[in-house]
């Protein structure tokens, strides 16, 4: 059995997913304000400016000048504009609602596990913290979904000016939670940013990939949560 004190969580995909994709929330809100805009297209823009924008302003454009909530207000626009919406006005009033809408407990569920795993873990006395890849509406979206409790601390990329892979986000995690990294393990969803990273960074790390989704590299299978309700009995065997 490990002898672990702190557990590290990604969110994204790993506790919460959209609802809907992109392409379909967006879309519903350009409907809302009259305009007709096809969920695919508009996922497809999404995809294209948000690979950019995350190419041109790394980590929501740290240290550029740019505000996480500006890098986002940018890339719905130019989504938009791409899809062929090109009314200024529109636009402002479609970015300013999606960001706001992003931070609601509407947008976002929790995946299959999440709630009663992380309740199990505080029960047995983990610490907990959050290392997510994300911007600093974080702590709201976590406590509109009713799992802020769970964590002692929520260490967004943004604040910590580092993003996953870097070792360094998962060093002040460490520093946070007051645990050593063979003291620590890290659960997320993506097998370089989640569960290669925080390796590299001496801690543990499982990796949640649901059965049939065994793409990529290959990971030990007592490494492996099938569901996130697999990870007790993975801490206790390893």
């Amino acid at each position: 059995m490990l002898r672990l004190r702190l557990l590290t969580w990604d969110v994204k995909d790993t506790l919460l997913r959209l609802r809907q994709p992109v392409g379909q929330s967006y879309a519903a809100e350009a409907r809302a304000q009259g305009l007709q805009v096809q969920p695919e297209a508009l996922g497809r823009s999404f995809r294209e400016v948000y690979g950019a924008q995350s190419r041109r302003f790394p980590n929501y454009g740290h240290g550029q000048g740019l505000s996480s909530r500006q890098w986002w207000l940018d890339v719905v626009k130019q989504s938009f504009r791409l899809s062929g919406v090109q009314d200024e006005a529109a636009l402002t009033k479609l970015a300013e609602k999606l960001y706001r809408d992003y931070c609601s407990s509407r947008t976002w569920e929790l995946l299959p596990g999440a709630a009663e795993t992380l309740g199990r873990c505080r029960q047995l006395g983990f610490r907990m913290g959050v290392v997510s890849n994300f911007d600093s509406r974080l702590e709201v979206i976590l406590s509109r979904c009713n799992l802020r409790h769970h964590f002692e601390f929520v260490l967004t990329s943004e604040a910590a000016g580092f993003a996953k892979p870097d070792g360094r986000i998962f060093e002040q995690a460490l520093r946070l939670g007051g645990a050593r990294p063979e003291q620590a393990a890290h659960i997320g969803d993506d097998y370089s940013r989640d569960y290669r990273a925080a390796r590299a960074a001496g801690m543990h790390s499982f990796l949640l990939r649901a059965a049939g989704h065994g793409d990529g590299p290959e990971v030990p299978p007592e490494h492996v949560l099938p569901t996130l309700s697999h990870l007790l009995a993975r801490i206790e065997k390893d």
